[in-house]
């Protein structure tokens, strides 16, 4: 399923099998086919063969299936008003809905599968630099909640889930949608995981939300992955799996409280460090050239934490953090 620019492809699996699906589409044809010809034969005397002036079954079945798929041919004619009657009330609307029925099939299994795959190719083509979330659960939802109010453009978010009913939701707001199982390649494929600027992971289960971290590594081994788990024996594993961040929100929660402790202040401040309703923000950049040599605590576009470099974390007081490089990458409370 697509979304684009306020123009949804909502697709839901139907419960039937494809052959279930055109059977009873047969069987009501024949079943409408039949009621019309059971009265064609029981009303026969009010019919006129001009070819022999003798309307057999065979002339019934013949005058039905004419009626039904064409205006006739005026060999076979109703002339008594019962009949004529039926004809206009009956059998008129008969057609009507076998060749809607028709029509409906031919675009259902033809002309609908054509259609969404041309449009997700045309799709396809625009995807890049944008953002994946794989679940729409309550945590998913946030996180896309967030990033909008962060400014993040709606249709520059790709939303995968295989329910229906999450992906409704995740359409209201605009993003770009696709009900399937994010674990498989050709999932993660279809949304361009390999131009995507990022990957967010939030399944509901630890073991999908490290199968879906796992199959996005290998197709794009670049991209920034942060997946959520629920149990603290999952850390090690998502990261195995090729995770950049791993959030246990137990953990992080017992940081809250236990911070909370010690000054009741604290869990505020990390709440708006956190939220896009506070007031100060934790923020993330490359060391500018200017920046170069100078130590983290000169910077001036806010107030410097950290310095990430090789890999590895250097604190404020580090040796590291007296000199910044090239390459570094400066994280940072800045202002709102």
């Amino acid at each position: 399923m697509i979304r684009a620019r306020g123009k949804a492809i909502l697709r839901q699996s139907s419960p039937l099998p494809v052959w279930a699906s055109i059977l009873w589409r047969v069987v009501a044809v024949l079943t409408l086919v039949g009621i019309a010809v059971g009265v064609h034969w029981f009303d026969r005397a009010g019919l006129r063969d001009t070819y022999d002036n003798q309307v057999s079954f065979v002339d019934v079945i013949y005058f039905t299936m004419i009626s039904i798929t064409t205006t006739g041919y005026g060999d076979i004619a109703p002339v008594s008003e019962r009949a004529r009657l039926f004809d206009a009330l009956i059998v008129t609307p008969i057609r009507v809905f076998v060749v809607l029925l028709f029509i409906g099939t031919t675009y259902q299994f033809v002309l609908r599968r054509s259609w969404e795959r041309w449009r997700m190719a045309l799709l396809q083509q625009k995807l890049t630099g944008h953002i994946i979330v794989a679940g729409f659960g309550r945590t998913g939802a946030e996180a896309v909640d967030e990033l909008i109010a962060r400014g993040e453009e709606p249709r520059r978010i790709v939303v995968i889930d295989p329910l229906a009913a999450n992906i409704a939701r995740a359409q209201k707001l605009g993003c770009i949608v696709l009900e399937a199982d994010a674990t498989r390649d050709a999932t993660l494929t279809d949304v361009r995981i390999a131009t995507a600027r990022a990957l967010i992971v939030a399944t509901g289960r630890d073991d999908t939300s490290i199968l879906v971290t796992l199959t996005a590594r290998h197709l794009a081994p670049d991209v920034p992955i942060s997946v959520i788990v629920k149990t603290e024996d999952n850390e090690f594993p998502a990261r195995a799996a090729g995770a950049t961040t791993v959030i246990n929100p137990v953990s992080f929660a017992g940081l809250l409280l236990a911070g909370s402790c010690r000054g009741p202040h604290i869990a505020d401040y990390l709440l708006d460090l956190a939220s896009i309703g506070g007031t100060v923000a934790l923020a993330q950049r490359p060391v500018a050239e200017h920046e170069i040599g100078q130590p983290l605590s000169a910077i001036t576009t806010g107030i410097g934490l950290r310095v990430y470099r090789g890999g590895g974390a250097a604190p404020l007081d580090s040796v590291e953090a007296r000199h910044l490089e090239r390459g570094d990458m400066i994280v940072e409370v800045v202002k709102r």
